[in-house]
């Protein structure tokens, strides 16, 4: 059973998909779901390949949490940066905003390696990242 963060994040990257057009191709409704877990994305454009990431929260924080730091510096490294959109969720369904940032306004240094997990954890040594949204909180654009 998935948990409430989960099911946020679902519902945050299904009203993406639903709502917003193709950021490269300008086309609508032909951004789909990525599988669960694939790395540093959530959304596909079936028509151009275009790929984004999507996160969820109540406010616009100064952190997001990112996912595996590994696969996310690799991509940095070689210049590849996938634009992020951050859902605000409302207390009622109808209530949320969509921003949008893309690649070409982010830079290197919104991005930052977390501690690795401890050896007594569960998965113990994986490393993941948060994006510091103040460094770039002027960029963003609102969508909806």
């Amino acid at each position: 059973m998935a948990t409430q963060k989960q099911t946020l994040g679902h519902w945050g990257e299904q009203l993406v998909a639903k709502r917003c057009r193709c950021p490269s191709c300008k086309r609508g409704q032909t951004t789909r779901l990525l599988p669960t877990n694939f790395k540093c994305a959530d959304l596909i454009c079936d028509f151009c390949g275009f790929l984004s990431q999507v996160k969820d929260t109540s406010v616009l924080p100064d952190y997001l949490l990112g996912g595996a730091w590994g696969p996310q510096q690799e991509r940095m490294e070689a210049g590849i940066y996938f634009p992020l959109y951050v859902v605000l969720k409302g207390e009622r369904p109808r209530d949320f905003s969509i921003f949008f940032l893309s690649a070409d306004l982010q830079m290197p240094e919104m991005f930052e390696a977390r501690k690795p997990l401890s050896q007594s954890a569960r998965r113990a040594g994986w490393q993941g990242f948060r994006i510091n949204c103040g460094l770039v909180r002027n960029r963003f654009v609102r969508l909806d």
